[in-house]
């Protein structure tokens, strides 16, 4: 796949999974063997950990919505600059629902093979997002 190519299909992934919330899609976007190299505490591996991330999430913020800010690709591997924006609904990371309106960005790194994300890597500003849900 072109560096184009790899791009769409984050965009893909991002429209459809995370802000439609089709979550058992993500299967057409990701390896089942996708590897999380920097896992969410208590994450599970594969897909299937990925989906359960997100779904937990979603529980969390039903109204979840990813903006991609910029994207940068290189080879096979496609780095997206996003902001996320939801309202805290549920407990997540322990903080009981504060129906707070957040705002988070980040930055993930994903590496394509054979049309889907083979690995990936995500940093998010778990300490900004912390601080909106607890007012501190």
């Amino acid at each position: 796949m072109s560096t184009g190519q790899n791009k769409q299909l984050i965009r893909a992934f991002i429209d459809r999974v995370i802000n439609q919330g089709e979550l058992d899609a993500a299967g057409d976007y990701m390896a089942e063997d996708v590897v999380e190299l920097e896992p969410f505490p208590g994450q599970g591996p594969g897909l299937a950990g990925v989906q359960e991330v997100l779904r937990g999430m979603r529980a969390g913020f039903p109204d979840m919505h990813w903006t991609v800010e910029e994207q940068i690709a290189e080879g096979d591997k496609v780095l997206t600059r996003f902001t996320w924006t939801g309202t805290h609904e549920a407990a997540f990371f322990g903080v009981p629902a504060t129906r707070r309106r957040v705002s988070v960005g980040g930055m993930v790194i994903d590496r394509i093979e054979g049309g889907r994300v083979q690995d990936t890597r995500i940093q998010m500003d778990v300490f900004g997002l912390m601080q909106q849900l607890t007012g501190a």
